[in-house]
């Protein structure tokens, strides 16, 4: 690590106050070039515990940059993780209130609920569908606190890879004899599709990205409890959305899943 203990304390407080003031800020590469990747997940870790010292849980994590091709450009071979808190929580069908934040976007993904502990090293797919309980839609709504959503991959994993809320939902899918690779999605705003996917565009398969994610919390002498949700990467773009936005999510084989900007 080159950043100190108290300069990695000092930007989990700047960006942990730009989440709960919904103001901007710039990335934080430029004041600390020399930044490396156990910083960023260091000041990770410290806004986690900062929402934990206010009374939030842990409920699950979340998967970023799962496109191989996304990888390629930003010259990384792993993605890039953060955690979910209840606080992020939305009900299906239910509102957020978008003057909490600050530039919101929405990523349709397939969420997974473990049955039992996934733990790293050597995870793999076959350990994560063994582990998981069913699968279920899943629409993130992330929000970069970096100005015009302008930043580099180590400023955005310490900023808890952008992470806002999440509504996930749908009739909840075994795995077993289902492929996940070909279950296809429709995003829908205002009743119109907006994007089209299906599981394969996450690695190859969704599931990858949740044995990447034990493998990196496996490093960290850390696992994936039970009963969590790990959404598993954005399958397409990510869709700018604003008050008045209507978004809902369809799922093969699941159903739908929405949320209401208000």
């Amino acid at each position: 690590m080159k950043l100190s203990t108290d300069t990695v304390e000092s930007l989990a407080a700047h960006l942990d106050g730009c989440v709960l003031e919904a103001r901007d800020t710039l990335k934080i590469t430029d004041a600390h070039p020399d930044m490396e990747w156990d910083d960023a997940y260091a000041i990770q870790d410290a806004i986690r515990r900062r929402a934990l010292s206010r009374g939030a849980r842990i409920v699950g994590y979340k998967a970023g940059l799962t496109s191989h091709a996304k990888m390629r450009q930003m010259n990384v071979d792993v993605p890039v993780f953060g955690f979910l808190v209840d606080t992020y929580e939305l009900p299906d069908g239910g509102e957020c209130d978008v003057s909490k934040l600050i530039h919101p976007k929405v990523e349709p993904e397939i969420a997974f609920v473990t049955k039992t502990e996934l733990k790293g090293p050597g995870c793999h797919i076959g350990a994560v569908l063994a582990a998981t309980d069913f699968v279920i839609a899943g629409i993130e709504v992330i929000d970069s606190r970096y100005r015009d959503f302008k930043f580099d991959l180590k400023s955005v994993v310490a900023d808890n890879t952008s992470a806002a809320r999440f509504v996930a939902g749908g009739q909840p899918l075994a795995v077993d004899g289902v492929d996940l690779r070909t279950l296809g999605i429709v995003l829908e705003k205002n009743g119109r599709p907006v994007a089209f996917g299906a599981g394969a565009a996450v690695l190859g398969h969704p599931a990858a990205a949740v044995a990447m994610l034990a493998n990196h919390l496996g490093a960290r002498g850390e696992s994936i409890p039970a009963g969590s949700l790990i959404l598993s990467g954005g399958i397409t773009e990510a869709v700018a959305v604003e008050a008045g936005d209507n978004v809902t999510l369809r799922v093969q084989g699941i159903g739908s899943v929405g949320v209401r900007f208000v």
